[in-house]
Order: structure tokens, then C-alpha cells, then sequence
């Protein structure tokens, strides 16, 4: 367990640093009278939004075949690619 959550913690923070959402996070923070609120409430975003991917990705696996985890690899890097070239485009 301790393996899951150190590769996890690893995974999600590297790939958290310089996301539009810590951007987001440093803009709104340089913006207002309260960091510690703004801390609060990116960190129960980021709680809430695991738990559903958690929720999400448990159910699915009972859903879908054992290849799933390939077809959820490729699924999701096709989101990735169209919300790119989607912020390209409205750049």
C-alpha cells in the first residue's frame, strides 16, 4: 500500500507542476487577502476530483474487459491531445 501511495503522490505531483490548474492556483493566491483560503479550497478540489477518478476508474474495471486499462491509456491520451489542440485553438 505504502508503494501505491508514494508512486501516486510522485505521479500526480510531477505531473500537477506547471498544469494550468497550479497556474490558476498561483494567480488567484497573488489576487487575494486570504492564501490560506484559496489552499483550502484548491487542495478539496483536488481531493474531490481524485475520488471521483478513483470512483470512476474502480467501476470501470468491473465494466469493461481485462484489456481495459490499455483502452483507458489510449482514451485518455486522446482527451489529452483534443483539450490541447482545443487551448491552441483559443489561444
Amino acid at each position: 500500500m505504502l508503494q501505491a501511495i508514494f508512486s501516486t503522490f510522485a505521479m500526480v505531483f510531477l505531473a500537477e507542476l506547471g498544469d494550468k490548474t497550479q497556474l490558476a492556483v498561483l494567480a488567484m493566491s497573488s489576487r487575494s487577502s486570504t492564501p490560506w483560503g484559496v489552499f483550502l479550497g484548491a487542495s478539496a478540489a483536488l481531493i474531490v476530483s481524485s475520488l471521483l477518478a478513483v470512483g470512476l476508474g474502480c467501476a470501470l474495471t468491473r465494466v469493461l474487459p481485462e484489456s481495459s486499462p490499455r483502452i483507458i491509456h489510449y482514451v485518455a491520451g486522446c482527451m489529452f491531445i483534443l483539450v490541447g489542440a482545443w487551448t491552441l485553438w483559443k489561444a
